[in-house]
């Protein structure tokens, strides 16, 4: 596929159809990974991206208890040694 090179401001892009979006799955950001002479865009995953923030938040709303024992009545503590 060829794209042309854009002027954006004292700079030059590529513009990626919504298709090529939707299809990789790309969303505000892309890897750019430089190998033997190729440019290669790969999406940019940040699956836990505001974790803390929602921890927190949950944490001030006292929905932080846990849902089952961390220890349990039957657990044996030998097995580990």
């Amino acid at each position: 596929m060829e794209v042309s090179i854009i002027k954006i401001g004292n700079s030059k892009g590529l513009r990626l159809s919504k298709d090529i979006l939707a299809q990789y799955n790309i969303k505000d950001k892309v890897e750019l990974i430089l190998e033997k002479g190729q440019i290669i865009l790969k999406p940019k995953a940040e699956p836990r991206k505001d974790w803390e923030k929602a921890f927190r938040d949950m944490h001030n709303n006292n929905d932080d208890n846990l849902l089952i024992d961390d220890v349990f009545e039957d657990e044996n503590f030998e097995e580990w040694k």
